[in-house]
């Protein structure tokens, strides 16, 4: 009986670097870019764009692979005043996100600067005993003499461990942040699977996709008071998807909007909705959308959940 062979070392010689896993909370104001930031680092969509601020309601986590790193980027509800009962469950989640993190990195829109919204979160950050750094994002938008001051007038407030000039929609400077939160994360094994770009599951990104769509078509014309559940998802025998979502409204006005004539707006909508939702279950889908109103969704404990909020009392 022959002795079994030694596992050969790599040929130059070096061994496999140790694994390393971490959570990185962005946190930030509405429309800081947070939604395209964590879909750079990715490399996939896993959070909804759009111009309109606080489209992010629930706690998103894209994961993104760098060397031996794994890192778990969550994706904040934009911090702001909380005015209803769905901003301050936003708010709260986007806190405990922060809260719970191994880091903490600060987005915040060069353009704008330090307006009351940032001022607010930065008071506020020292309450984190979490290692935290400052991301300017928009670097594209203003000259540089004023990108310098910004960020030595933040550090001022709140010292941070590294600061970051990037582009999240060009991509510039994206690299350099993944390469440094990679080295920032602690050795351990992975939490997820290699190829895995989030812990959402299909019906709840196929939601989120349906309620960008709706803000990509309808702009002004609809506010926020509209959610998107997904009812069902099942396989068919031929391996795709059937796919049933319901868009929730306030009123019959809006319901109307979102239908359009002959249901033209709603057909757009669930046209653009279904290759997107196809792509990141990577089969055929048939999607169907349904428009109710339900007056005070808003206020019903019940669609939180749904989002993974926690519903605030009182």
């Amino acid at each position: 009986m022959t002795d079994a062979p030694e596992a050969l070392p790599p040929e130059d010689g070096a061994l496999p670097e140790p694994t390393r896993c971490g959570f990185v909370a962005l946190i930030g104001a509405p429309n800081a870019g947070k939604s395209t930031l964590i879909n750079a680092l990715v490399g996939a969509k896993v959070s909804i764009v759009s111009r309109k601020v606080q489209t992010t309601r629930s706690v998103v986590r894209g994961i993104a692979l760098e060397g031996a790193s794994q890192i778990i980027v969550v994706d904040t509800p934009g911090i702001f005043a909380p005015k209803r009962r769905l901003d301050r469950a936003m708010v709260t989640s986007a806190w405990g996100g922060a809260g719970d993190a191994d880091l903490v990195a600060l987005l915040v829109d060069a353009r704008k600067g330090v307006d009351e919204e940032v001022e607010a979160i930065l008071e506020k950050l020292g309450e984190l005993k979490r290692p935290k750094v400052l991301i300017l994002n928009k670097i594209d938008t203003i000259d540089r003499s004023r990108l310098l001051a910004l960020a030595q007038d933040i550090n001022a407030r709140h010292p941070f461990r590294e600061t970051f000039m990037i582009s999240a929609l060009t991509g510039d400077g994206v690299d350099k942040v993944r390469q440094s939160f990679a080295a920032m994360m602690k050795p351990g094994p992975w939490l997820y699977p290699e190829d895995q770009v989030s812990d959402a599951p299909l019906r709840i990104l196929a939601a989120e996709i349906t309620r960008e769509k709706l803000f990509e078509r309808l702009h002004d014309e609809l506010p926020y008071q509209s959610t998107v559940e997904t009812d069902q998802w099942k396989v068919m025998k031929d391996g795709s998807a059937r796919v049933e979502q319901t868009i929730f409204v306030a009123r019959e006005s809006q319901r109307k909007i979102v239908l359009g004539k002959g249901g033209a707006t709603i057909k757009a909508i669930g046209e653009m909705a279904r290759k997107e939702i196809a792509e990141a279950a990577e089969t055929k889908v048939h999607l169907f959308l349904f428009v109710k109103v339900r007056e005070n969704w808003a206020d019903d404990p019940e669609r939180y959940r749904e989002m993974g909020l926690e519903f605030p009392r009182g």
